[in-house]
């Protein structure tokens, strides 16, 4: 079905029902942690798979995605630190621009290259307003994208800069502290972004806990994305879900 992930996430965020999405770095995983790794999110019923990473020095992205989806029926979704991370086999792309920063390359330059490449793989796109976010330490993405991040304490920025995504037609707002961030986004700057946005929110960086995946998402992020603690953890993948999923809609009176 077209934009079936797309649709997935506009759904959920109607029914105020919250989501999990495990992030898995291809250079971090073997055929047999990929099979672990698939069992336990089918058990704890987590809701994506986002695969990407800032790098991808190894060459088994396609491996990695056709093992997943032998291995589980959650949806893979793309989440590409460069061009050349695209496969035809997954299920959706989020299709970054760093709206964040002031990098031209990160912002339109990266997607002319792979317009082409994208466009022949059939994947569903996702427009997506990618905002990295001071996590208090020097991580990956922000040394790749030669970008200064949002600072932690200027929710009005970040604010400002989902807004004027948002109406330049991005279809989802992504905001990222980074692999490795000491610090998570914090919920009064989760809390003012959702408060202007209609678009799904993702947040990630940093999310170590259930009780900080928990907070995200009463803020207002709509998908929670944990890749580090995890990869440490394979038993958080429960507790994480357990938490994100039990954020329901307010009961009326």
């Amino acid at each position: 079905m077209y934009n079936k992930i797309y649709n997935s996430f506009i759904e959920r965020k109607a029914k105020k029902e919250k989501a999990f999405a495990v992030l898995v770095d291809p250079d971090k995983v073997t055929p047999a942690g990929i099979i672990e790794l698939a069992a336990k999110c089918t058990a704890a019923k987590v809701d994506y798979i986002f695969l990407g990473g800032s790098l991808v020095i190894t060459d088994h992205l396609d491996e990695c995605v056709q093992q997943l989806k032998a291995s589980c029926d959650i949806p893979v979704v793309l989440f590409p630190g460069s061009p050349s991370q695209v496969s035809r086999y997954a299920d959706a792309l989020l299709y970054l621009s760093m709206i964040s920063g002031r990098n031209p390359e990160l912002l339109i330059g990266q997607h002319v290259v792979s317009a082409a490449a994208v466009k022949k793989s059939g994947l569903e796109v996702i427009s997506t307003g990618y905002m990295v976010i001071d996590g208090g330490a020097p991580t990956t993405v922000s040394y790749i994208s030669n970008a200064t991040p949002i600072p932690s304490d200027k929710a009005d920025i970040a604010m400002c800069t989902a807004m004027a995504g948002e109406m330049l037609g991005m279809k989802v707002i992504y905001m990222d502290a980074g692999s490795g961030a000491r610090i998570p986004i914090s919920e009064s700057m989760i809390s003012r972004v959702s408060s202007q946005v209609s678009a799904p929110i993702i947040v990630g960086g940093g999310i170590r806990d259930a009780e900080k995946a928990y907070l995200n998402c009463k803020a207002g992020a709509d998908i929670i994305v944990v890749g580090n603690a995890i990869e440490n953890d394979l038993s958080l993948i429960k507790e994480l879900a357990d938490a994100v999923h039990s954020v329901t809609a307010p009961v009326k009176a």
